[in-house]
């Protein structure tokens, strides 16, 4: 079982490895905000798979608000992006 979580740690981090990338090298605004939205979703998830881990459900609540602040916060840069602010 702990191979698995490995495997999936090893995924997840190539998947912020790529996020990041696209996030300095985005050639506009939009691709940036995009690829910051992945990253968040992603260490979610990271947080989701730890708190699995070692049983400690906080980290649950932890990224339970960290998606929220996360969605409110592309909410805003979109709407910033578009003009109607």
């Amino acid at each position: 079982m702990e191979l698995f979580f490995e495997i999936i740690l090893g995924v997840v981090s190539l998947a912020l490895i790529l996020s990041f990338i696209r996030f300095i090298k985005g050639p506009t605004a939009s691709d940036r905000v995009v690829a910051l939205d992945t990253m968040s979703v992603t260490f979610i998830s990271v947080l989701v798979l730890l708190g699995h881990m070692f049983n400690r459900f906080i980290y649950i609540d932890v990224s339970l608000v960290y998606a929220v602040l996360g969605f409110i916060g592309v909410l805003i840069i979109a709407r910033y992006l578009e003009g109607g602010i």
